[in-house]
């Protein structure tokens, strides 16, 4: 149970620790370097350290997120940022670096970000990213991930990062349609994720949408004020834990996406590995299999059947290829593995752990 502390009359609130707040401490038990692995996987795509570089536009340049890729991590292109609006920002970037504290920099950014973005420059940095060769991850805001989405599937993207700095799957509005996660994850052939999310409900609702990883935090830097200004700060070794606790112990109904060996789908990336698992769900009930997508004017289109709306999607060709106890199971115990998290990112249980978690039965 986690301590409840009185803030003040009749107020009453859970006991949050931030990163600072704690501390790690080495175990009883120590491992030869020989035998640990920094590897992970972000659905299909493989990674050889657990870093994940934020969408900003003062670190991350077509060059710098090629640079990390090499380094084994991945690189994230923000697709509403200076590099998609000039054709060459480098002088605005020195410039902005360059201003000091008596100068108004909110007022330039305004004047810089007042470009509009050329869907022309995100295809051609796209494409400079994946001639690098390393895995193209782009980042759109919620507010207009329906404008750039076709833009950015087009440029032929690897992962696409739907990322604000607070996202939820029940955003309400009463003047625009508010973007369905659920929908649009559903209908696209290529890993999302998503946030960022500061509590447990929304990262659990976050994960229901499909989403191959969430976002945790609201990517506050040492100079942001908004903590200062209006109070307002995540707690985030609390919110990382809490997030990361969602898939080891799931909500009853909860579908978190488990890689398996059945039907590989086929190989759209040459980043992609070609034995690229399915998914099966871990929740204790599943949807039937969704039905074939109509065809799209002028073509068709192949069937996309899914053994769970929110898991994923299995092959055409075997659309019940996961049994009931695939379906079924569900976690028992905690591994070693189980809290593997990449930066600021959640991710989902290897097949392995899986396999490991199912022999204990």
């Amino acid at each position: 149970m986690r301590d409840v502390v009185e803030i003040g009359l009749g107020k009453t609130a859970q006991r949050g620790y931030h990163l600072d707040d704690i501390a790690i401490v080495p175990s009883r038990r120590t491992r030869d370097v020989d035998d640990v692995s920094t590897e992970w996987k972000l659905d299909a795509y493989p990674f050889k350290i657990p870093c994940v570089a934020h969408p900003s536009d003062a670190t991350q340049s077509p060059d710098s997120v090629i640079a990390l890729g090499r380094l084994g991590g991945l690189g994230v292109l923000n697709a509403e940022g200076l590099w998609t609006r000039y054709e060459d920002p480098s002088k605005i970037l020195e410039e902005l670096a360059s201003l000091d504290e008596d100068a108004d920099a909110t007022k330039r950014l305004q004047e810089v970000y007042s470009e509009p973005i050329k869907p022309e420059l995100i295809g051609a940095r796209v494409r400079q990213i994946r001639e690098g060769g390393v895995t193209v991850a782009v980042r759109v805001s919620p507010q207009h991930t329906l404008a750039l989405a076709p833009v950015i599937l087009d440029a032929g993207v690897d992962l696409l990062v739907i990322q604000g700095t607070l996202v939820s799957a029940e955003h309400v509005s009463t003047t625009d349609e508010p973007l369905n996660l659920k929908e649009f994850i559903a209908d696209l052939d290529l890993p999302v994720i998503v946030g960022g999310c500061t509590d447990y409900k929304t990262a659990l609702h976050l994960m229901r949408t499909g989403a191959a990883g969430v976002i945790v935090g609201v990517g506050a830097d040492e100079w942001s004020t908004t903590d200062t200004v209006l109070g307002i700060r995540v707690p985030m070794a609390t919110a990382i834990a809490d997030a990361a606790t969602i898939w080891t112990r799931p909500a009853a109904g909860t579908c978190i996406s488990s890689p398996t060996a059945a039907s590989p789908p086929p190989v759209t990336s040459p980043r992609r590995s070609a034995a690229a698992p399915t998914r099966s769900c871990w929740a204790s009930r599943c949807r039937s299999p969704r039905a074939p997508r109509p065809a799209a004017p002028g073509g068709t289109r192949p069937p996309a059947t899914r053994p769970c709306r929110v898991a994923g999607s299995a092959s055409p060709a075997s659309p019940t290829a996961l049994s009931k106890r695939s379906c079924t199971a569900r976690p028992t115990a905690r591994t070693a593995s189980s809290t593997s998290s990449a930066a600021y990112v959640v991710r989902w249980p290897s097949a392995a752990t899986a396999t490991s978690r199912s022999s204990r039965r």
